[in-house]
């Protein structure tokens, strides 16, 4: 075996770099968090070749004195600390001391900088960890960093970074980040000479968001504030009709530094459930002030990571807070139509005059089925499904028809409103099968003769485990040996869907996860597919009385505007929208 040996200085350093310094974005993120450290009030940031070639960052901060610049590139300098207590009250953004030294170690660097009202300033170069020597510089008070060649000296790592484009998209996200974290600062981005942000220290955060994501984002964007234990919440969440296949619209900042955190996304994650669809994420920017010792900001070589001292109140904070938000506002979604195609003249061949067309329609009008007047719901048929009777509702009866066995129309103040009957029907099952759970009084049906339901020996184990849980459910389930499972009753409020198919839908949701979910998530999960099962479907023909109480009973629900699973239920057809497809002006 190789005897041991000390590193040299020059490797350690190259190690250290790669820790911190991964990509040009890498580098512009530790020089804009020098520049705020430094009081800056205005940084413009110039980027050459996606920062393959050159970044450079000029600042209007407190600057650096000629005889510690040259410290500046010395590896855990810093002007930040003073000792270990400091640690735990970490109010600047940079602390470690490593930011400068790592770039120095893989890049030709240019720092020049001049203290407020000193008469010049200095400036040196670092060039792969060799410094050159302090010489004045006669620029203007500040600091102005260059960064050129990025790993010039390590092929290795230059050659995993990636094109212009790609990096400056990275740039890009880098610089996004710090304007929205940080009110209050002008800031410029140019991209190889052309001018792409220039954001005002006027601008506020709605403005800033607009800036980077426009203004059809801004418009669906509620507010969003909280208060639990000496931490505040503050920020926008997004309309769920926002949401997103990852998590890389949601930014999250701790006492203004942004930061990636499962726990705050598992938070937000379950203040949407079933407003959004399976594998979808929502769009928030969500700013969390916490007090210094209860968050712990030095795990992380880049600080995207911190820890908190209570994690949990955290996520209570952020679940409940985006949950309020969201329970108080109307989500129907909008119908999002193309403008009203122009009108057509065209010659009329019989009789020559001028005569006004548009363009011809694809399809025929659909047959709409009007509502007759209120009857009692008729018996089931053993070949078609129906819908269960909803209780009576006090309110005027809403003009509702249905169209092709699947939607409903129903007139609103605002317009035209769309439903889809089997998404609607689930939530109100949902919602009353959760609300008969929470207060203890869900009826159960007993069956004369317990059903035999034969599952895979795992499912029938997996619901075996669970078995007092599916018992609050209204699913009392006994074992007969094998993979055999004799259910001897379900919640009548599921009606007459066959149980047994509900009891196999349940075994196949718990068996699909990869791992035991909470009891609250489980319990949540088995209701939302109890309500899918039994729910009226797409093409069951219903009748006048179960169009409008199904129609009615919207109102009697929280979150009508979506199904369990997070799939709308209803779309809005405003007034408006007739009117401008219609081109009435009046």
């Amino acid at each position: 075996m190789p005897r041991i040996m000390q590193l040299s200085p020059q490797v350690v350093a190259r190690i250290a770099a790669g820790e911190v310094i991964e990509r040009p974005a890498s580098v512009l993120k530790e020089m804009l968090e020098n520049s705020i450290d430094a009081g800056s009030t205005r940084m413009d940031v110039e980027i050459t070749q996606g920062g393959l070639d050159c970044v450079r960052v000029v600042d209007d901060g407190c600057g650096i004195d000629g005889d510690d610049l040259a410290l500046a590139f010395a590896a855990h300098a810093t002007s930040k600390l003073r000792s270990a207590e400091d640690l735990t009250t970490i109010g600047t953004l940079g602390f470690r001391g490593e930011g400068l030294a790592s770039i120095g170690a893989v890049a030709q660097v240019l720092l020049q900088s001049r203290p407020a009202g000193a008469d010049r300033g200095s400036e040196v170069r670092c060039d792969g960890g060799a410094l050159g020597e302090v010489r004045p510089w006669n620029g203007a008070s500040g600091t102005r960093i260059e960064v050129r060649h990025l790993f010039f000296n390590t092929p290795a790592r230059r050659k995993f970074l990636r094109g212009p484009s790609t990096e400056m998209g990275h740039v890009s996200e880098t610089f996004t980040r710090l304007a929205l974290s940080h009110l209050g600062l002008h800031l410029t981005l140019s991209h190889n000479g052309r001018r792409l942000h220039d954001i005002p220290a006027s601008a506020g955060l709605l403005d800033r968001i607009a800036a980077f994501y426009g203004d059809d984002l801004r418009g669906q964007l509620r507010v969003v504030e909280g208060e639990h234990q000496g931490m505040t919440l503050g920020g926008y969440v997004a309309d769920p009709i926002c949401e997103r296949g990852g998590t890389q619209m949601q930014y999250v900042f701790v006492n203004g530094r942004w930061i990636r955190d499962r726990f705050i996304s598992q938070a937000l994650q379950e203040a949407y459930r079933g407003l959004l669809l399976t594998g979808k994420h929502p769009v928030a920017f969500l700013f969390l002030d916490v007090p210094p010792d209860a968050v712990d900001v030095n795990v992380h070589p880049t600080k995207a990571e911190v820890r908190f001292r209570q994690p949990s109140q955290v996520q209570h904070l952020v679940q409940t807070a985006v949950r309020a938000v969201l329970k108080g506002e109307d989500l129907t979604a909008p119908f999002r139509l193309p403008p009203a195609a122009p009108l057509v003249m065209t010659q009329a061949p019989t009789q020559g005059a001028m005569a006004f067309s548009a363009p011809p329609r694809p399809a025929p009008a659909p047959r709409l089925m009007v509502t007759p007047t209120p009857a009692p719901i008729p018996a089931p048929s053993a070949e078609r499904r129906v819908a269960p009777t909803p209780v009576a509702i006090a309110e005027p009866p809403a003009k509702a028809v249905q169209m092709h066995d699947m939607y409903l129309l129903v007139e609103v103040p605002e317009g035209v409103l769309v439903i889809d009957q089997h998404a609607l029907h689930e939530r109100i099952l949902f919602e009353r099968l959760k609300a008969r759970f929470a207060s203890g009084k869900l009826e159960v049906q007993k069956l004369l003769i317990p059903e035999p339901i034969d599952l895979p020996p795992a499912q029938a184990a997996l619901l075996l485990e669970h078995r007092a849980d599916l018992a609050g459910l209204g699913l009392e389930i006994d074992d007969f040996g094998g993979g055999t499972i004799l259910l001897s009753g379900y919640p009548h409020l599921l009606g007459r869907k066959p149980p047994g198919e509900i009891l196999r839908a349940v075994a196949e949701q718990l068996s699909a996860r990869e791992r035991v979910p909470s009891r609250e998530t489980m319990l949540n999960d088995l209701m939302s597919l109890m309500a899918c099962h039994s729910a009226v479907r797409a093409g069951d023909r219903l009748s006048g009385e179960q169009i409008r109480l199904l129609a009615a009973e919207r109102h009697l629900s929280q979150d009508s505007h979506h199904c369990p699973h997070g799939r709308p239920s209803s779309l809005l057809f405003t007034r408006g929208d007739l009117d401008r497809q219609f081109r009435r002006t009046g």
